[in-house]
């Protein structure tokens, strides 16, 4: 590591939560000429918002858009653009001026951009600056408590590659998802509570935890589900329930166990096909006082994509025309190509010009790569 790069790591880590971009530019300018900004990508996916303030970018052929998008860095005249993303989580872009000529200072400023990812996704705990930064409008309360539920939008790791949405991204109520990744193996929930605003967002909240708690008592995933069912069922007694899917996939065979309790929607593209992958329903999450949930299994191999949603895609509709199955199958086989956090995003775009607005009814969408081969 160059003197430069290590001064520089250091001015990041010395920072104050709420001054790190600001102590990295002065960094930054001293030790290598260049002066940076931060992009940081708004929640609904579709603006680029300098944190300093000016106009964002929402044109996706821009410079700045293509970094994010492609994950790599882009020049336009004098000026650089570097993905900020740590850990496969994209919070943004830097802003370079004039841009890097030689490589070795690319390099250098290629691993800064991420460094910085790193201590952003840290003093987030400690400051409200960088997410209150991101928003390009106000949120609803049960939005803000949907997305501090979640544990991130995307993530990539040599075996897979994971990324989730919610819409509408501002007033979102019921629908999130959780993963997590432990001992070789990956677990993911989505799920759709039913009610309106605050209500469903507290009900979708204890469902979460619920079977967090679970899951990190190290319980199998049927009693997973079992635990969430009483948690949920104790506190409403049947009035209120949750929809959920319980995925645990372990990494290096592709033996994926499922636990559908009255799920969103999943589709499996593979070779190109789009397939429905079919499971057992079973009571969603509270509805009854004591219900008995059973694993199915079915495995994935390197190359294949999970798309998941909830009833909220599928349904939307506008006037008399719902966007439906045909339509989702088709836009699941276009995103082949993209990566999932693209691909979900240019979902939930498309959503939104199918209707011209918001969606009526809240929605989710997550879509998970196997990139590893597997011993299938």
């Amino acid at each position: 590591m160059s003197d430069r790069l290590t001064a520089v790591q250091r001015a990041l880590t010395d920072a104050p939560a709420d001054l790190i971009v600001e102590c990295l530019a002065e960094a930054v300018a001293r030790d290598y000429a260049i002066d940076i900004e931060l992009l940081l990508v708004d929640y609904r996916l579709a603006a680029l918002l300098p944190l300093t303030g000016g106009p964002p970018l929402t044109r996706p052929g821009e410079p700045a858009w293509r970094s994010f998008d492609h994950q790599s860095e882009v020049r336009d005249g004098e000026v650089g653009y570097l993905p900020v993303t740590g850990r496969g989580e994209r919070m943004g872009v830097l802003r370079c001026s004039p841009a890097a000529d030689s490589a070795e200072t690319r390099g250098e400023l290629a691993e800064i951009a991420t460094l910085l990812a790193h201590e952003l996704q840290a003093a987030s705990a400690g400051t409200d600056r960088y997410t209150s930064a991101a928003r390009t409008s106000r949120l609803t309360l049960a939005a803000e408590m949907q997305w501090e539920l979640l544990p991130g939008r995307s993530r990539i790791r040599p075996s897979f590659s994971l990324a989730g949405q919610l819409e509408p991204s501002y007033a979102v109520r019921g629908d999130s998802f959780d993963w997590a990744e432990q001992d070789g193996r990956l677990y993911l929930s989505v799920l759709n509570g039913h009610g309106e605003g605050t209500s469903a967002a507290l009900l979708t909240s204890l469902a979460t935890y619920a079977l967090r708690n679970a899951r990190r008592a190290g319980l199998p995933l049927a009693d997973q589900a079992a635990l969430a069912d009483q948690a949920v069922f104790a506190q409403h007694r049947g009035d209120r329930h949750v929809e959920t899917l319980l995925l645990e996939l372990d990494l290096d065979s592709g033996e994926m166990q499922a636990v559908d309790a009255g799920s969103p929607r999943m589709m499996l593209l593979r070779d190109g096909d789009v397939l429905d992958q079919p499971l057992e329903a079973q009571f969603p999450l509270g509805m009854f006082e004591s219900s008995e949930y059973a694993p199915q299994s079915f495995t994935l191999r390197a190359g294949d994509r999970l798309f998941i949603v909830s009833d909220g895609v599928f349904d939307a509709a506008t006037g008399t025309s719902r966007y439906g199955e045909a339509a989702l199958h088709r836009f699941v086989r276009r995103t082949g190509s993209l990566a999932p956090l693209q691909a979900v995003r240019s979902l939930l775009g498309d959503l939104r010009v199918f209707v011209g607005g918001d969606l009526e009814d809240d929605a989710v969408a997550v879509c998970l790569d196997v990139t590893a081969a597997s011993r299938q």
